[in-house]
């Protein structure tokens, strides 16, 4: 068979193992301060960000990816009126968010402004408004700084930052220390969330450490996951509290709900989509809990 006549956007998610996409539209690429950014359309998933060198989101699926990252949080903290983003620059995040009605203010720390105005301009789908949205608020600066002089507490906190790589803008934000900084800016009650890296066994050093170091500083904990087409991968989440667990939430509870809230259109999160985000597979039950490395301050994950 002939090849295709195709340039290729190769991402390497190992140094043996990569994905290939054949670009359709090539639309932008620079450096910014902190990383590599790229804009470019595929024919498969449509227009992508590309952050370093890895696919970020895609217009074909991300809201498989957003509405996993947000929904269960939200759902879980009652009726949150305080929400704290932790990165977030293509704004589909807020978009989820502000699907639930009660939320009073929202707040966007991100340490990269011009990936946030370029994915408003190359992105406008992703945030649908958001950015303007009077309840929100952007706020470019270093997102462990802002927690450590932040005086107000959250009822939901969502991290959706870049993998913890050493050398990457979002390292320290995976360690013990951070985790427990954040803990002390959160309502008794609150929940965070955030994405936690590949489900794929052979990959799964990520996922196991950042859940060993959140277990450090909340009493409940609970990795789920779903498969992102885009990353061609099944990918981890982790949600924690100190008291609420999510395997508590039925899919009729989790259905009445949304439908009280008055959300509607979801196209990849409901009742029975939760239940099966959080039944783990045993071989990645096993895997994650044999895993004992905690990330530190002076010892953060170092992953390809």
């Amino acid at each position: 068979m002939k090849a295709p006549a195709w340039k290729w956007f190769i991402e390497y998610t190992h140094p043996t193992q990569a994905h290939m996409h054949g670009i359709s539209k090539y639309i932008f690429s620079c450096r910014t301060k902190y990383q590599d950014v790229e804009f470019l359309e595929v024919e498969f998933y449509g227009r992508c960000l590309i952050l370093d060198g890895k696919i970020q989101s895609a217009l074909y699926d991300e809201y498989i990816y957003h509405e996993t990252l947000i929904h269960p949080a939200m759902l879980l903290a009652g009726a949150p009126k305080k929400v704290l983003v932790l990165g977030g620059g293509e704004g589909a995040v807020l978009r989820e968010i502000l699907k639930h009605p009660g939320v009073e203010r929202l707040v966007m720390v991100d340490i990269d402004r011009e990936v946030v105005e370029m994915c408003a301009e190359y992105l406008p789908e992703w945030n649908a408004g958001a950015f303007q949205d009077p309840r929100v608020e952007l706020v470019f600066c270093d997102a462990r700084e802002y927690v450590k002089n932040t005086g107000e507490t959250w009822d939901v906190v969502v991290m959706d930052l870049t993998e913890p790589v050493d050398d990457g803008p979002s390292y320290l934000m995976f360690t013990r220390e951070f985790f427990r900084l954040l803990k002390g800016k959160m309502a008794p009650k609150g929940v965070l969330t955030l994405q936690a890296g590949s489900f794929n066994p052979w990959l799964l050093e990520c996922h196991s450490a950042v859940y060993n170091t959140i277990k450090l500083a909340f009493g409940t904990l609970r990795s789920y996951y779903t498969f992102i087409p885009s990353f061609d991968v099944t990918w981890g989440f982790i949600v924690a509290s100190d008291e609420k667990d999510p395997l508590a939430l039925s899919p009729a509870e989790i259905d009445a709900a949304l439908k009280e809230r008055g959300i509607e259109g979801l196209r990849h999160y409901d009742g029975e989509a939760h239940r099966g985000m959080f039944a783990l597979p045993k071989d990645i039950r096993a895997l994650r809990d044999k895993e004992k490395r905690i990330i530190e301050d002076n010892n953060p994950l170092i992953t390809f």
